[in-house]
């Protein structure tokens, strides 16, 4: 095994033991944080975004960068230049961002793929203390990445169905 591979797979293997990571293979990823199902319909009602103040990828603020702001996020971590990740939901009352990904995309990723996207935005919803819910067109939960901020240290948890093609 060559260096650059050593350490690529020493720095996987920390960070699942540091995340605590739960891996749910073969089965149906719950999003259930809370046990609300995305809702798509939001993208298309402009007026109940802004009375419930959710932010998405077409929010626009004139005074200040809206948080959470993911578009640096989105710029840095898909690797398909921007068409994978489609929109999302944030929601600062319950702390929660629903990421919505292009199917099609999604699909070609590995699992090794899937998890570094994942764990990459995940750090990202982190650092505003968000938990992230990622699905397809669909409203299929295809991975989780939640924490619990309650401790000094938030002790958090990816949750990615290796099996699930999008």
């Amino acid at each position: 095994m060559t260096n650059n591979k050593k350490l690529l797979f020493l720095a996987i293997l920390s960070t699942f033991c540091w995340l605590q990571l739960t891996e749910v293979a073969g089965a149906t990823i719950s999003c259930d944080i809370p046990a609300t199902p995305l809702e798509l319909e939001l993208l298309r009602d402009n007026d109940q975004l802004a009375q419930r103040g959710i932010i998405t990828a077409d929010t626009i603020s004139q005074r200040s960068i809206n948080i959470p702001s993911l578009w640096w996020a989105r710029e840095q971590i898909d690797p398909y230049r921007d068409r994978l990740v489609i929109n999302w939901l944030a929601y600062p009352e319950e702390k929660r961002i629903d990421l919505i990904v292009n199917r099609q995309l999604w699909s070609l990723l590995d699992y090794l793929n899937r998890y570094r996207f994942l764990h990459q935005f995940g750090t990202v919803a982190r650092g505003y203390e968000y938990n992230l819910r990622v699905f397809n067109q669909q409203q299929e939960c295809l991975a989780t990445y939640t924490c619990d901020y309650t401790m000094d240290t938030p002790g958090c948890q990816i949750k990615l169905d290796s099996d699930l093609d999008g």
